[in-house]
């Protein structure tokens, strides 16, 4: 079936069917749907090298890691986010582009593209604190949309974020009310964006019950299942351990559940743990009932609704900058509990 063919179906003139198609904003969401859904039932898909010459598009998104950050593509979050944009862009006839570069390659690829017309546009991944490639990105005219945000940046820029802040802080004000007061925070690297709002969510709890932070329960660095076991192992040997832990993915609280269970501690009477990120298509969290308590947030949503940004932007470079913050939700588990009764100077 070709472009004419769908058109004469819907009763639609091919040039309303090819703009629903391609995104543009003078045809009405409803027409579009009814365009998207017959070009489903239809299996119809447009000849990309026309829409290419017609348009002078690409139809391929790029994404481009540096090596510094190359263990985000066996980590089971990006993964997900992935398999998210890729529904996207197969619905929208678009390909991705992957590069893995060298950091010091990294502003030189972005360049490169825009040069080539290889892409039209990017997702940025892992914003970190006043991020340079927000600036780069806009004075080489590529349009991008960030998956997360940038603290420090003040100009305008697309992005989508899960709101990492009160995720966290909800994770520690559980722990709070189950009267726990010796909470650890196992987080990301702090210079990561969200890494930094995640702090800052985890001392607000403590704050708002006017519990002092402790530096000793306190730590950054990659979220890895071995990472987590060696900061949990640390803690837990201290004079006045923790009895509950707050993780920043799944893998951390994976490793920090090794370092109880090999102390000879029940997860979940003896030490308390929650984790951010459980809901992933490759390590589930249990099967009836969460194995962890769990700030829980699709990163494979998130990756659709990104792309789903990004080609809207691309269909319309006129339209201003878009924004879009989701929520995490509190999803018990039978990793958290009431505190252990003890001294406060009472080893586990």
């Amino acid at each position: 079936m070709n472009l004419k063919d769908l058109a004469q179906k819907l009763g639609l003139s091919p040039t309303t069917v090819s703009r629903a198609l391609n995104g543009y904003p003078e045809v009405n969401e409803a027409t579009r749907e009814r365009v998207i859904q017959a070009a489903r039932d239809y299996d119809y898909h447009p000849n990309t090298r026309a829409i290419r010459l017609a348009t002078g598009r690409a139809m391929a998104v790029g994404h481009v890691i540096a090596i510094t950050n190359q263990h985000e593509i066996v980590n089971p979050v990006f993964a997900d986010f992935i398999a998210g944009a890729g529904e996207t862009y197969s619905r929208n006839d678009y390909d991705m582009l992957l590069c893995v570069v060298p950091d010091e390659e990294e502003a030189r690829t972005y360049r490169a593209m825009k040069v080539k017309g290889n892409v039209d546009g990017v997702i940025v991944h892992g914003p970190r604190q006043n991020d340079p490639r927000i600036p780069l990105l806009r004075e080489i005219g590529l349009p991008f949309v960030v998956h997360g945000r940038a603290t420090g940046t003040a100009e305008p820029y697309s992005w989508l974020d899960v709101n990492n802040r009160r995720a966290i802080q909800q994770a520690t004000e559980h722990l709070l009310d189950l009267g726990h007061r010796r909470i650890a925070l196992v987080n990301g690297l702090e210079f990561m964006d969200f890494a930094i709002r995640r702090r800052r969510g985890y001392l607000d709890a403590l704050a708002a019950r006017q519990i002092a932070p402790d530096p000793a329960l306190m730590t950054s660095g990659e979220m890895t299942e071995l990472a987590g076991f060696r900061a949990a192992s640390a803690m837990l040997a201290l004079p006045d351990p923790p009895t509950a832990f707050v993780a920043s993915s799944m893998l951390s609280g994976m490793g920090i559940r090794r370092a109880v269970e090999g102390l000879g501690l029940k997860m979940g009477s003896d030490v308390s743990i929650v984790i951010f990120d459980d809901e992933l298509s490759y390590l589930r969290n249990g099967d009836d009932r969460p194995i962890f308590t769990a700030m829980r947030s699709s990163v494979r949503q998130a990756g659709r609704l990104v792309a789903e940004m990004l080609l809207s932007r691309i269909a319309n470079p006129g339209a201003g900058e878009m924004e879009q913050m989701l929520e995490a939700e509190l999803v018990q588990g039978m990793s958290s509990g009431p505190a252990p009764v003890r001294q406060a100077s009472e080893p586990l």
